[in-house]
């Protein structure tokens, strides 16, 4: 029975190895895609689901180590890599720039194994984070030009009277613009409103400053 949701990917010039690693997973209920070269694999069409690459070192195309450079910039599945001539200086590489394990061949079924099952959960850690990062940018859109002038004031945190001077406005019409970017971004609290800015990378450019209430 297949593990719906979820694909391994398989980068490996060697067709023997493509063939045993794809074997294993179907074994596993895991659905798998085999590349012979790089160049296949990035420009598959790739679904939109939970996911890990097993990459090898040694590709006809480009080096292993070189092609996790290349996509590190995009939202990439975590790599294991499978190598059959590992050293130290390419697994402090590979691990440096984030994969998740760097197994020399001939390597253990329960190692491979882990490391597939650990990559993945760790992709669907960071969907879910981006996803939910995706609905607080959403709802920063959702305000107005001025409750964006607001918010940096208030996780800043100013005083109402010190943001309001800051902005020109009364107090009160300050603390309408506050209520409705509380509302808006869903901040059930003031630290809850900064940690939403943190994420959002609101910069906050003002400190507190004595005088006011």
């Amino acid at each position: 029975m297949t593990t719906d949701g979820q694909i391994v990917f398989i980068v490996d010039d060697d067709e023997r190895i493509r063939e045993a690693l794809s074997e294993l997973l179907a074994a596993h209920g895991m659905r798998a895609v085999a590349f012979g070269s790089a160049g296949d694999y990035i420009r598959a069409d790739k679904p939109d689901v939970p996911a890990c690459l097993i990459l090898d070192i040694e590709l006809p195309d480009i080096n292993g180590l070189d092609l996790q450079r290349q996509i590190a910039e995009g939202d990439h599945p975590p790599i294991v890599f499978l190598t059959g001539h590992g050293d130290i200086p390419s697994s402090v590489r590979a691990i440096k720039h984030g994969a998740v394990d760097f197994l020399t061949k001939p390597f253990s079924d329960a190692d491979l194994m882990a490391a597939i099952h650990a990559a993945i959960a760790q992709d669907r850690a960071q969907r879910s984070e981006r996803a939910e990062l995706g609905v607080l940018k959403q709802r920063y859109l959702e305000l107005t030009p001025r409750e964006r002038e607001v918010l940096p004031l208030v996780v800043s945190g100013l005083l109402n009277k010190q943001a309001a001077a800051e902005l020109g406005i009364s107090e009160v019409t300050l603390e309408i613009h506050r209520r409705n970017v509380m509302q808006k971004m869903v901040a059930a609290s003031l630290a809850d409103l900064v940690r939403i800015a943190e994420r959002l990378g609101i910069p906050i450019t003002h400190s507190r400053r004595a005088g006011g209430s």
